[in-house]
């Protein structure tokens, strides 16, 4: 991968015209791509693609065969799954080798991997973003528990694609005990950019952008492997006409500045402009249409039970959308935060060639940003598609045949999310079912089967999560699936699905089968469900759980919202009614995940507390993932004199509750 940086006639060419300012034509910008050298870009889809640079590239090699064997590494699709993008690349002698987290919207390039005319590796879309961030910093690695197990763990196949494909890019390593990959950094000879505005200096601010990506560490990446950074603008400003804050890009990083022709810089590939992209400003909500009754709306009424409020959620795309529709329908969206891998956070994420953008978001960060809040255990469910699943809950998104898809963000984000759904239909290929008398009818089965032995490819290792303990779920029309620490489960089947004939003949293994319950009949029915009802209105007397074997009483406050001195004499009182006819003292463990307070009851509850703790219990531990709410519960307690620490999970809790035995 080492390429050393030697000045060449056409780079002296090009800094003795940046005598005069940084602004220079496409045409002279590639001129200083080399042979061999490895060009970095930025773009989500169409979103933050430097188009006009890719497409000049293009044609300087259609012109005159050169530079040749480049190599190409990307985070994201940058493409329309047809012609764009870095599908003008695709061309014989062009490209020698590309690194990419997801292949599908290139099908140009996908081809010449598939064919063995190109290297070709898919590694994690989040890992790729930090190994920008390592080759920036002159780091050996990047080091991350992304993709262990998958087939992106040189255990497999070390996220090769084909079989001309030799050089291995990750490593096996362990640290305190604990499995990692590392992924080797490699220097960058050019990145291809994009940014809105422009100042003499090469000052970059993307104020019309709808994602800001990496923009930055590829720039550093470039720049300090002794490269060459290129950023296509829509405008030029004069200099010191930037305001300093808005710079997302600083001059010293930018060696040259193309204005590109409007028809290269659109918003995204479906969409020339949309301030709401930008954050400009918020537009009123649209009625959303109810999705029609069909598979994809039982699929996606089934995963929003999963649903609770105050959830930080990942959807992907396809089938999982249908999820922020039934939410919305069903009046809980406002109580949820969607978030996209490419940077958003609240609003609502966009679907087709617009995917990766929303509109009225509450924050838009940089995408290498984003994976480090997703990689720490951010996220409180993920929902994205089953394409293929397997026996040992082993997921494939990424590879079918001669279809190479890619992984994306799907690894980086099923693999940390606290709570996975994968959801899609049982049976692939012109499948057809008809809704009567609340229960499902299978008209015509689907031609492919998506429950096989062995998926063609692991994109979600069912092994790595069961070893972290992960929640997971497998959602189809006719049928739910678990996976449980001994294997998957069926534990739901929908009204009217004959098990045998429906469920386990379309199967190419049979799962663990104890007592499956009927999917809840609401789903098969209209009109809505009353989701909202569920979600908010928890019955306390639900919420409160005793052990007699184990003695310990369960306390299960997530998600409630104390707004009155009512609502915490109800607490109370339902404290009392399960321990008094005891005649003994309890352990306790108390979720208070997602808890609200009103601040004017904060000492009301304490006392309540302080009252239930000597009065009913032996030892008692809190826990919750917030930790605002742990240092503020903690502070109330301490100033009462009670025991302060709150864990952060009900398996932290437990234990400390087993040591005080």
């Amino acid at each position: 991968m080492d390429n050393p940086t030697v000045v060449s006639p056409s780079i002296a060419y090009i800094k003795s015209k940046m005598k005069r300012g940084k602004i220079v034509s496409a045409d002279d910008a590639v001129r200083v791509i080399r042979d061999r050298d490895t060009v970095a870009l930025d773009g989500f889809l169409g979103a933050c693609a430097p188009e006009e640079l890719i497409a000049t590239l293009a044609d300087r090699f259609q012109k005159t065969g050169e530079p040749k064997n480049l190599t190409l590494i990307y985070a994201s699709g940058i493409g329309d799954g047809k012609d764009k993008g870095v599908n003008r690349l695709a061309q014989d002698g062009l490209v020698k080798r590309v690194i990419a987290g997801h292949w599908g919207l290139t099908p140009k390039l996908q081809a010449l991997a598939l064919n063995n005319k190109i290297e070709a590796y898919n590694f994690p879309q989040g890992v790729l973003t930090h190994l920008f961030r390592d080759i920036a910093a002159n780091n050996p690695r990047t080091i991350s528990r992304v993709g262990l197990g998958t087939f992106v763990d040189p255990r497999n196949s070390g996220g090769k694609i084909n079989a001309i494909t030799k050089e291995d890019l990750v490593e096996f390593v362990q640290f305190d005990g604990r499995d990692y990959l590392a992924y080797k950094t490699f220097p960058i000879q050019v990145a291809l950019l994009r940014g809105t505005t422009a100042d003499m200096d090469g000052n970059i601010t993307m104020e019309k952008e709808a994602v800001t990506l990496e923009v930055l560490q590829l720039a550093m990446a470039a720049k300090n492997s002794g490269g060459f950074v290129i950023v296509q603008v829509e405008r030029i400003a004069d200099r010191h006409a930037l305001n300093p804050r808005n710079v997302k890009i600083p001059g010293i990083l930018v060696d040259c500045v193309v204005v590109a022709k409007p028809e290269y810089h659109s918003q995204t590939y479906a969409t020339s402009y949309n301030p709401a992209f930008s954050c400009e400003f918020k537009i009123p909500t649209a009625t959303v249409e109810p999705l029609a009754m069909d598979e994809r709306k039982i699929i996606a009424r089934r995963a929003a039970f999963e649903l609770q409020p105050n959830m930080v959620v990942n959807l992907g795309i396809g089938v999982p959308e249908g999820v922020a529709s039934v939410a919305n329908e069903e009046g809980v969206f406002e109580y949820l935060t969607l978030t996209t891998e490419a940077g958003s956070i609240g609003g609502i994420p966009s679907g087709g060639l617009n995917f990766g953008t929303s509109t009225n978001m509450d924050c838009l960060v940089d995408m290498h940003s984003q994976f480090d809040f997703y990689d720490g255990g951010g996220l409180d469910l993920a929902c994205l598609g089953l394409a293929q699943m397997d026996q040992h809950g082993n997921v494939n998104v990424s590879k079918f045949g001669p279809k190479l898809a890619g992984c994306g963000g799907f690894i980086d984000i099923s693999q940390n999310s606290k709570k996975i759904i994968f959801v899609g239909t049982f049976t692939a290929g012109d499948m057809q079912v008809a809704i009567a008398d609340g229960k499902l009818k299978i008209v015509k089965e689907g031609a492919v089967k998506k429950f096989v032995k062995d998926v063609e490819q692991v994109t979600f290792s069912g092994k790595t999560a069961q070893m972290n303990n992960q929640r997971v779920f497998y959602v189809t029309e006719r049928c739910v699936f678990a996976l449980t620490s001994v294997g998957v489960e069926l534990i739901e089947i929908a009204p009217g699905i004959d098990l045998e004939k429906d469920i386990l003949a379309q199967m190419d293994f049979k799962p663990i089968i104890k007592n499956p319950v009927q999917m809840d009949d609401r789903i098969f029915k209209l009109p809505q469900m009353g989701l909202k009802d569920d979600l908010l209105n928890i019955p306390l007397g639900e919420r409160l759980t005793y052990d007699q074997a184990a003695n310990i009483l369960y306390i299960n406050f997530e998600g409630l919202s104390v707004r009155t001195k009512k609502d915490i004499e109800d607490i109370r009182g339902q404290v009392e009614s399960i321990c008094k006819p005891l005649g003994k003292r309890v352990k306790t463990i108390v979720n208070y995940d997602n808890f609200a307070i009103a601040p004017e009851l904060e000492d009301d509850y304490i006392n309540m507390v302080k009252y239930v703790v000597s009065n009913f219990y032996t030892d008692v531990t809190r826990y919750t993932t917030s930790a605002f709410l742990r240092m503020k519960l903690g502070d109330e307690l301490q100033r009462r004199d009670m025991a302060p620490h709150i864990f952060q999970s009900k398996e932290e809790a437990r234990q400390a509750l087993e040591k005080k035995d």
